[in-house]
């Protein structure tokens, strides 16, 4: 089956010219390009983005802190998870390092009891997004799930959405996934 989708877009400068774009797509849409348009003068630009640069990754508990670049990652023990993406509605495959095992560096506990499991983690994105995580959900003493620190997808390296993504197994959609992973800050509520 053949879709067909039709993007018009109108767009008025401040002098009051217009442009009109037509763009048709058959199969599968893509997804909109990213950029910045110009809108000052009747003809529009679209500029493309500059690559993303591998932004290291800071994990920070407490008074203390490591920084993770693409190669010190690499070179730690990985686990292989693969998950079904709801928004990709297909299967993918994460390799990386499960993020109990970089808390834990910091002194996070490994079997976290009473008090300790009032710890929590918020992961940022360099876009700026953020999703929240009990430290007991990424701890497979107290979980059954697996959280990584995934740093490839089907066997290459993540490139338009990385160098780091968080992954989660058993979630019914990836909305906790933090794309282009930059910080992770461990807190614990009062």
């Amino acid at each position: 089956m053949r879709m067909h989708v039709w993007v018009v877009v109108l767009l008025f400068g401040f002098s009051g010219g217009g442009v009109i774009a037509h763009t048709e797509t058959q199969d599968q849409p893509s997804p909109m390009p990213t950029g910045r348009m110009s809108m000052g003068s009747p003809n529009v630009t679209a500029q493309t983005p500059a690559p993303m640069t591998a932004l290291p990754m800071s994990i920070t508990f407490g008074d203390k802190s490591e920084t993770w670049t693409p190669s010190s990652l690499a070179a730690l023990p990985h686990k292989t998870v693969t998950v079904y993406n709801e928004h990709k509605k297909a299967n993918q495959t994460y390799s990386g390092v499960p993020l109990i095992d970089l808390l834990v560096r910091l002194g996070v506990p490994a079997k976290p009891h009473g008090k300790e499991l009032r710890h929590y983690l918020v992961a940022r994105g360099a876009d700026g997004y953020e999703a929240v995580y009990s430290v007991a959900e990424v701890n497979p003493d107290v979980h059954d799930a697996t959280v990584i620190v995934a740093d490839s997808l089907d066997g290459k390296p993540i490139a338009s959405n990385g160098p780091f993504q968080l992954v989660a197994t058993r979630e019914k959609h990836p909305a906790r996934w933090v794309w282009s992973l930059i910080a992770i800050q461990v807190l614990t509520a009062e």
